[in-house]
């Protein structure tokens, strides 16, 4: 008997443009096919729990004791145990997971505060660039995944050599970083260019149909694929957890003096990463073996999925999705790029916004299980569009904390209060991105599930990052910063573009002068952002999600 169609989550919408067996209890699928991409095996359970949503109350209960067969009756459901390879499999997943997750949130996390001590927000824009390699990775995901050496595997061809460069980069850089760091304002395209390349690495040993996640598919045991995503979420929170919050609070001088324990340098840190590195490529390549893969019938060369991607961008509802993605994010871009930044400046400890984020981490997992189950059903853009106002108004709340920041030391319930607008802005953009990517699941096409969420995600994660360079050259095009000189009892202005960075303020400082900023950009670039997003909200967002969120899965469909 042919398999019935896979179906995706809130079908109702579209049910009668979809042929279903006579519903049984889990009408069993026929041998499974070898998934692209963890996203894929993602719509395959996301589909086999709508199969159970048939079912009526009487038929749900006997379905979780056991599987049906083809003549409807129950056989008696065997769940595995977890075998030593499987245990030995999620570890290393994990891992690999970890390695991604510490230079990609040292980047977009760590970095940019120590270097705002030494650079202006025209800098850092510059410095900002080197993030986006991991929006852009689509575009050499299929030479990844097809081009091999197969005497080595297919996944370990790609990872062995990109963690080897990885370890050997964290090295070379701990040895030179600091130097570089101390003189960040000569060292600008140096330090663009090493990061970029560190990040490119890191991309192409990375997620979303690239190494490890590929790799997850013959580690594990078909049926414990489903823990992929878990190693996934554990491996990369851990890499974040440790690059943000551990390293910024161990970093900080006042946390060191305050628990009398020693400051922990980034030459040091990145040694010792580097020391995991290739304490790990070592393990792969001499100990670790890869399992053989079984290839689908539809063409997995270069040119063939760059012309699957081809095909599903000439789909006109997936440029407008597309299009949805690219400026959804614009209200809060300013937000995202400067806030924490301009609150350190105003003397926020680097530590107290480590510790912030730590209180924030727990509620991100809550609210990504609350948007879930909110997701389910025929409308999973719902908690997205929903969350749209309140995120929006988080911004505006997080302008006005920075304009009216207390002067150090801050208060314990000042302090309690940015941490409760943190979280709950926080808990907003988890709700929003879970919703997002339940829609992504219900549209894809199942017959190429990796490529079609690959695009997707490629276009959600851009939106978010090609402002950012934009903005924080905004940030110093719209301020006004003079340095006063005072001499012989008179007052000298100086018109000073580097008043806006610390170490500009010391030169000013040098010369028996005080830096007094006229005007914050960072105010009217927020305030522009936050408009532009409201308008492109109420104008173009919300209808055009609405329309794309009510069309049938079939419109979505390359192969129908």
């Amino acid at each position: 008997m042919p398999r019935p169609p896979v179906l995706s989550p809130g079908v109702s919408t579209s049910l009668n443009s979809v042929q279903i067996t006579p519903r049984s209890a889990r009408t069993p699928h026929a041998v499974r096919p070898k998934y692209e991409d963890v996203d894929d095996l993602v719509a395959r359970v996301d589909a086999e729990e709508v199969e159970m949503g048939l079912l009526s109350g009487h038929e749900r209960s006997r379905a979780e004791a056991g599987f049906a067969d083809g003549n409807g009756h129950l056989e008696a459901k065997h769940r595995a145990p977890f075998s030593l390879e499987d245990k030995r499999a999620m570890v290393l997943l994990c891992v690999l997971y970890l390695i991604q997750g510490v230079p990609s949130s040292r980047l977009l996390g760590s970095i940019p505060f120590i270097l705002r001590e030494h650079l202006s927000y025209s800098q850092l824009a510059t410095f900002a660039l080197s993030s986006y390699p991991y929006s852009l990775k689509l575009f050499w995901s299929p030479i990844v995944d097809a081009v091999y050496f197969p005497s080595v595997g297919r996944r370990k061809s790609w990872i062995i050599p990109m963690q080897a460069i990885i370890g050997s980069m964290m090295l070379w850089m701990s040895f030179t970083v600091q130097e570089i760091m101390d003189n960040a304002t000569e060292h600008v395209i140096k330090l663009t260019f090493v990061f970029t390349s560190l990040v490119l690495i890191a991309a192409t040993q990375g997620k979303h149909g690239l190494a490890p996640s590929c790799w997850a598919l013959t580690l594990l045991s078909d049926e414990n694929l489903s823990y992929a995503s878990t190693c996934q979420t554990i491996g990369l929170n851990t890499g974040y957890f440790a690059s943000f919050t551990v390293f910024l609070a161990l970093n900080s001088e006042a946390f060191s003096q305050k628990w009398g324990i020693p400051q922990l340098s980034l030459s040091t840190y990145l040694r010792f990463w580097s020391v995991i590195c290739f304490s790990v490529t070592i393990w792969l390549t001499f100990f670790q073996k890869e399992r053989k893969e079984i290839f689908r019938g539809e063409d997995t060369s270069i040119t063939g999925v760059y012309k699957t991607i081809w095909s599903i961008v000439k789909l006109e509802h997936v440029q407008s999705s597309l299009l949805v993605h690219l400026f959804a994010k614009i209200g809060w871009a300013a937000h995202d790029a400067a806030t924490n930044l301009k609150m350190v400046e105003k003397g926020l400890g680097k530590e107290d916004l480590a510790v912030a984020v730590l209180v924030d981490f727990p509620f991100q997992i809550l609210g990504g299980y609350l948007a879930a189950r909110w997701s389910r059903g025929d409308r999973p853009l719902r908690p997205w569009i929903w969350a749209f106002w309140p995120r929006l108004g988080f911004v505006l709340l997080a302008a006005i904390i920075v304009w009216r920041f207390p002067k150090p030391p801050i208060s314990t319930g000042f302090f309690v209060f940015l941490v409760l607008q943190t979280v709950l802005g926080s808990f907003s953009g988890t709700i929003q991105f879970v919703g997002m990517s339940a829609f992504h699941t219900r549209i894809s096409d199942p017959v190429i599930g990796g490529t079609y969420m690959t695009l997707l995600n490629t276009f959600t994660n851009l939106g978010g990052t090609w402002p950012k360079y934009f903005v924080l050259k905004a940030v110093d095009f719209f301020s006004i910063a003079t340095c006063e000189v005072s001499e012989s009892g008179s007052s000298l202005m100086v018109k000073a573009a580097e008043c806006v960075s610390e170490q500009g303020k010391a030169l000013c400082s040098d010369i028996g002068g005080t830096c007094i900023t006229e005007r914050d950009g960072y105010f009217i670039t927020t305030g522009l952002c936050w408009t532009l997003g409201v308008v492109a909200l109420v104008t173009f967002i919300l209808p055009t999600a609405r329309k794309l969120q009510a069309l049938p899965v079939t419109k979505w469909r390359i192969y129908r």
